[in-house]
């Protein structure tokens, strides 16, 4: 069979059952990694040599393979054997990450979490820990890394996986929105900002049919001496966004709300995400309500929407 393209990376993550694995193989999916989990390792060869469809550069990624006790057929020595003999069969990087961690914390987490231990379904959890130690110490003593995850919280674990294997331009997807309140706060706004504070174009005649993009919009709502506030929400968020990065953040959304979503948060939208971007950063911009219809009997009373 003809070989598929080779991943950049294969790291196969194992360790003790409730140490961790699953936080990682989930971190790992999220940085761009291909995870598969319990895979036997005798169909390893196959994954790698089964072609993709023309076009198909998926096979590219780096790929994380979860193996535990429960892996059909599970014996570590054996698996430390077929490791030695894939590192030497590829040319691509081929790494073993462990999981490890202090008993008496394991007994807690089962207890916590009312699982019953894989080894131990009707036995104490400390016998089935004290079995599944034994049985992974070949893996453990081979590994090429490996994680003690004792007193490591499940948001740390996963800020370490990202700072071990994540490329160093990770960053969440960020979107600017601009929106109206008159039709609902967004679903899944991280930050909300709203703009009603300044002066309102569609009072005015000739700006009414008009739209934040619109020049003559931008130099009235720019023209308010409370405008200034504006500055400092750029601030705000230049300080902010490098943290959320640091916290693991897939996804920021910052929302900008006026009245109907057409003047003010528009304009208010479109300045942010400008600055955010001669910053280094990738805004996308989305205008949530800019080509919303009017709707009659709302804030004005006359035909549509106070914007």
């Amino acid at each position: 069979m003809k070989a598929g393209p080779a991943p950049k990376r294969l790291l196969l993550v194992t360790g003790l059952s409730g140490a961790g694995k699953s936080t990682a193989l989930r971190t790992l999916e999220d940085i761009g990694w291909e995870v598969v989990d319990n895979l036997p390792l005798s169909l390893l060869e196959h994954l790698l040599s089964t072609p993709l469809g023309k076009g198909n550069a998926r096979r590219r990624r780096p790929l994380a393979i979860g193996i535990d006790s429960r892996t059909r057929d599970f014996d570590a020595q054996r698996i430390v054997e077929q490791i030695k003999a894939l590192a030497g069969d590829h040319e691509f990087p081929v790494e073993t990450l462990f999981f490890d961690c202090a008993g008496s914390e394991l007994v807690r987490r089962y207890s916590e979490t009312r699982r019953r231990h894989p080894l131990a379904p009707d036995r104490p959890a400390t016998d089935g820990i004290a079995a599944e130690r034994e049985l992974m110490a070949p893996l453990r003593r081979w590994a090429d890394h490996v994680i003690d995850t004792t007193d490591t919280a499940a948001n740390a674990l996963q800020q370490q996986i990202r700072d071990r294997f994540g490329a160093p331009a990770d960053a969440p997807t960020l979107t600017i929105m601009s929106f109206g309140f008159a039709r609902g706060l967004p679903r899944n706004a991280d930050n909300v900002f709203d703009m009603r504070f300044l002066r309102n174009p569609y009072w005015e005649d000739s700006l009414r049919d008009l739209t934040g993009r619109d020049p003559a919009v931008a130099d009235y709502i720019a023209g308010d001496e409370a405008y200034e506030a504006v500055f400092r929400i750029e601030a705000l968020l230049l300080a902010l966004l490098p943290r959320y990065r640091e916290e693991g953040k897939s996804y920021v959304t910052v929302a900008f709300g006026c009245t109907g979503g057409r003047h003010r948060s528009v304009h208010v939208a479109e300045r942010v995400a400008a600055r955010l971007r001669e910053a280094g950063f990738s805004p996308t911009l989305e205008h949530r309500d800019l080509g919303a219809r009017p709707r009659e009997g709302v804030d004005g009373g006359r035909g549509r929407v106070a914007e």
